[in-house]
């Protein structure tokens, strides 16, 4: 197993470690004193240099990010944090927000400070009642203790966070869309250019990053970019937290190196330790509902974005899915596309008419209705959302087209016989689905 130097879940199961006190304990904090001790292009370094990158799904280079905020724009500058972990297989922000929240909000303050941005809102999602909570409490253990408000520890630096709750909505997690929700507006995504980061919320150069992007930001300005690169590759510095679930033996959060492989994390004894007794993986989505899906013969491959790319999909969001041998993949490939028929927003037509048509075919096969030509029809419409490969040039304005797609384009690519042996014996092989027809797009 491939030892892993704990950066975000370091300080996680210890008493007190969401609160303000127990955060300082551990040193919590003084990052941001020795950022405040710089100019602000120094941290924006020293963050590029880390070789940081977005834990949100598109893993582009954090400091790089920062660096697109224009210098002599005269408008504020805002930061705008997504907590609205929605992806089906991700659930590590929320972690985040429960067991040490001092650790955003510590990373939310140098980002501030290097953008010279006054205000930040995190933007959480509506279901997240205990971690939003906790959140809110944190927040207003920061200006009672002076760390926010009219000064920046003591620094004459005004900085007010906010926390928004969401509506659930899936589309709210793509960061135009998320921006529209925040201005009171429907959240649908916003065609670019202009990017965020120089018309972004209320028409201000403005900073989206995700929650765990940003709680990774301590520990690069207390111990060095250097040190933080070296946990990583070479284009990809840190760990990552994995959501781990399926068929494995124990499912959770897991913070791994980059260099870990999917074949570890699922079968060693401190990770997934291993398939329940008599079953063997027969795929494996690694990096959220949206990513393409490998097979059980390319598991040896890093958890890490370019590793990942090389295999034609994603590290995306980090929620790694395992599916066993007894698991019907047509039925599974019809669960994954009526969630994103039901969360399109419908404003790009390839998405609102094709989504919930991959759906209906898809249900058709499982039912036993499939015909011939439904295949290559189900390719067809999938193609005209999204081509694949490559990843990320969907004709939809935002990426979510391209998440409907692309699992369609991989699963059937993959497991052709599966959805052959469905149309020609007329029927699931792998019996009935437990919970009956689904209703709505379905």
């Amino acid at each position: 197993m491939i030892e892993v130097e704990k950066v975000i879940t370091k300080n996680w199961g210890r008493p007190g470690s969401n609160t303000l006190d127990g955060y300082r304990s551990t040193g919590g904090y003084r990052a941001l004193e020795k950022a405040l001790a710089q100019a602000p292009a120094q941290v924006t370094e020293e963050v590029k240099r880390s070789n940081l990158r977005g834990r949100g799904g598109a893993g582009f280079p954090t400091g790089m990010k920062w660096g697109f905020v224009p210098k002599d724009n005269p408008k504020p500058v805002y930061l705008a944090v997504n907590a609205d972990e929605s992806e089906p297989g991700t659930f590590k922000d929320r972690y985040i927000l429960e067991n040490d929240p001092h650790l955003l909000l510590e990373g939310i303050a140098i980002t501030c400070y290097a953008l010279n941005c006054h205000q930040a809102y995190i933007y959480s999602r509506g279901e997240f009642k205990g971690p939003s909570a906790t959140l809110d409490r944190a927040i207003a253990e920061a200006y009672a203790a002076g760390i926010f408000g009219k000064q920046l520890m003591g620094k004459p630096f005004a900085l007010d966070v906010y926390q928004v709750r969401g509506a659930g909505a899936y589309i709210c997690g793509e960061e135009t869309a998320l921006l529209e929700s925040l201005e009171g507006k429907k959240g649908w995504p916003r065609l670019k250019p202009p990017f965020p980061a120089v018309v972004g919320l209320f028409g201000a150069p403005t900073v989206v990053n995700n929650v765990e992007t940003l709680a990774n930001v301590p520990a690069i300005l207390d111990r060095g970019a250097a040190w933080y690169a070296g946990l990583g590759t070479e284009k990809s510095g840190g760990t990552r937290l994995i959501c781990l679930s399926g068929s494995v033996n124990r499912p959770g959060v897991y913070e791994c190196s980059m260099k870990t492989t999917l074949k570890e994390l699922i079968f060693e004894p401190t990770l997934g330790g291993g398939m329940p007794p008599g079953r063997q993986v027969k795929a494996v989505i690694p990096g959220g509902s949206s990513a393409p899906v490998l097979s059980a013969d390319e598991l040896d491959v890093a958890m890490e974005f370019e590793a990942l790319k090389a295999k034609n999909t994603m590290a995306g969001s980090g929620g790694v899915i395992v599916m066993d041998d007894a698991t019907c993949l047509v039925r599974s490939l019809w669960r994954v596309a009526r969630f994103y028929a039901e969360e399109s927003c419908g404003q790009c037509t390839p998405c609102r008419e094709g989504t919930p048509w991959q759906t209906r075919i898809l249900r058709k096969i499982e039912e036993g209705r499939g015909e011939a030509g439904d295949l290559e029809l189900l390719l067809h419409v999938a193609s005209t959302i999204a081509p694949f490969p490559p990843i990320g040039l969907g004709n939809t304005i935002c990426a979510l087209g391209d998440a409907a797609a692309l699992p369609v384009h991989s699963f059937v690519s993959k497991f052709k016989l599966e959805f052959q042996s469905h149309i020609a014996q007329r029927k699931c092989p792998f019996g009935d689905a437990p919970w009956g027809h689904f209703g709505g797009f379905a």
